[in-house]
């Protein structure tokens, strides 16, 4: 695989217009942002802008949460993301100024509306996202931060703070919640239905069980058992921000497995295994999904990270060779979108051109490009047949040029010879091969058959193709035909093939 290859599969993202409305409306920016305005006349904050606890009390009624026993908790997250964000900012006093140690409840600053609060209505949906992305560093921190009662637990009885015995690292846990993220992003694109919900221990699972291992051994189920109920902790942080929608884990199951110490994995009511689960069961441990605005702020992050994480609507402006060279790495669906993308935006004669110029070649990639310029081209309108009639005569071309004219039924098509079709056969079996895909192994394995079935001399022709793939795809098709004395004779053709080219 070349470098510059996509390591990941493409996602669909929504417009960015689309994306700042979901920022915005995200029960977590939008607090912040109402705290923001409320704090005009200025409010007074403690070291790092933390907001007081009278300030507290009236956001909380401003927010209308006082009557929710996490409202306080929930207007402080809110306040603290105004302040990472820039939607409020902080002037020190002067005793904070001069470096004096303040109490913890004395003001170090005076809190007011921030220049990023009117970005939020007078921006760009770009600067707006971009506030929405910075506030993300902090969810995501909040998220990977250990639980707050074991801290206080440890700060009441007077000793120092251990990290070791909280068994938290903050290295590990940042990086197995992006791991987690990132399993999310690529369970999204692969998903024909992008709002399709991952069961939450299928999810830590994906993170934990080893790819060889067919059955998880009791260590193994415990330490996902573990990994899962802290992701039911971190999803639960994370869900406010708009990143992902979360249905947590089932609070009376979460009594249970504190009474009786079990292993928080699904099964059915009495600890039987003998029939399959329902939905419902399987709701109870957790389900959660990136949101359209989540999988657009992983992308970012990965972007960042110097991760290749293409998008539908990339190569728009690309030219014909990077599209084809790009489009058979991409799901069917997304490869016609990014397809018919890059068509809207040219003239269909200039579009069939540049993809058939760009199709030529004999390297290894090229009768895959080949077949995505064939699909593409499928997507065409007949303004373009002045196109693939020029062609017709070209040995790498004239096949799917006849096949495209045969699609519309256009006169005037000329015969193939030959040798150009067992050309054409040849290369269109050299661009299926190296896919992993399981139905394609299938369809390969159905178009094998029905060839030698249908010229009963095929291999006596066939390795004398003047194609740089011949003797791969002959030895292919030995292994792959169902006949033995027929998958004999494609070796043999096979080795005939190869002694040509050698010689």
């Amino acid at each position: 695989m070349s470098a510059d290859r996509p390591t990941l599969p493409p996602v669909r993202l929504h417009s960015e217009a689309e994306l700042a409305r979901d920022a915005l409306s995200a029960p977590l920016m939008a607090r912040a942002a109402k705290l923001a305005r409320w704090a005009e006349p200025g409010v007074p904050v403690g070291v790092g802008g933390q907001i007081l606890e009278e300030p507290l009390a009236a956001a909380t009624e401003h927010l209308g949460l006082a009557g929710d026993e996490d409202g306080p908790a929930y207007t402080a997250e809110a306040w603290q993301l105004a302040v990472d964000t820039g939607l409020v900012e902080i002037t020190e006093t002067e005793e904070s100024e001069d470096g004096a140690d303040l109490p913890d409840d004395a003001t170090a600053g005076i809190a007011t509306p921030g220049e990023e609060l009117g970005l939020l209505t007078s921006g760009s949906p770009q600067d707006i996202l971009d506030i929405w992305l910075g506030g993300m560093e902090t969810v995501l921190a909040d998220a990977a931060a250990p639980d707050l009662a074991d801290l206080a637990d440890q700060l009441t009885e007077g000793g120092e703070l251990d990290l070791d015995a909280l068994d938290w690292n903050p290295e590990e846990e940042a990086e197995l919640l992006d791991g987690i993220l990132g399993n999310l992003y690529l369970l999204t694109a692969l998903n024909e239905r992008p709002d399709q919900e991952v069961p939450l221990p299928a999810l830590a699972a994906s993170m934990i069980v080893p790819d060889d291992m067919d059955e998880p051994t009791d260590d193994v189920l415990e330490e996902v058992s573990e990994a899962m109920m802290r992701l039911d902790d971190q999803f639960r942080v994370l869900e406010p921000s708009g990143l992902i929608a979360y249905q947590p884990v089932d609070e009376a199951l979460i009594e249970e497995l504190d009474e009786d110490g079990e292993t928080a994995l699904p099964q059915k009511p009495g600890g039987t295994s003998d029939e399959p689960l329902t939905e419902e069961d399987v709701s109870r441990y957790g389900l959660v999904r990136l949101t359209p605005l989540g999988v657009y702020a992983v992308r970012a992050r990965m972007l960042d990270a110097g991760v290749h994480a293409p998008a539908v609507g990339d190569l728009t402006d690309k030219g014909s060779d990077v599209l084809l060279d790009a489009l058979p790495d991409y799901p069917e669906a997304l490869a016609q979108a990014e397809s018919e993308l890059w068509l809207a935006a040219r003239t269909p004669l200039d579009a069939a051109r540049d993809l058939l110029t760009a199709a030529r070649g004999d390297d290894e990639r090229a009768p895959r490009r080949r077949l995505a310029a064939q699909q593409t081209l499928s997507l065409v309108s007949p303004d373009a047949e002045a196109a693939l009639r020029e062609v017709l005569d070209d040995r790498q071309l004239g096949g799917l040029a006849r096949v495209w004219l045969a699609e519309r039924a256009l006169s005037g098509i000329p015969e193939p010879s030959q040798e150009l079709i067992f050309w054409l056969t040849v290369d269109t079996i050299a661009a299926q091969l190296d896919s992993a895909d399981e139905d394609a192994t299938t369809e390969l394995r159905d178009l094998v058959q029905g060839l030698t079935e249908q010229h009963s001399g095929f291999f006596d022709t066939a390795w004398r193709v003047d194609h740089p793939a011949t003797a791969d795809v002959l030895e292919a098709m030995g292994r792959l035909h169902p006949d033995k004395k027929a998958a004999k004779e494609a070796r043999k053709a096979a080795f005939k093939a190869r002694s040509r080219q050698s010689g």
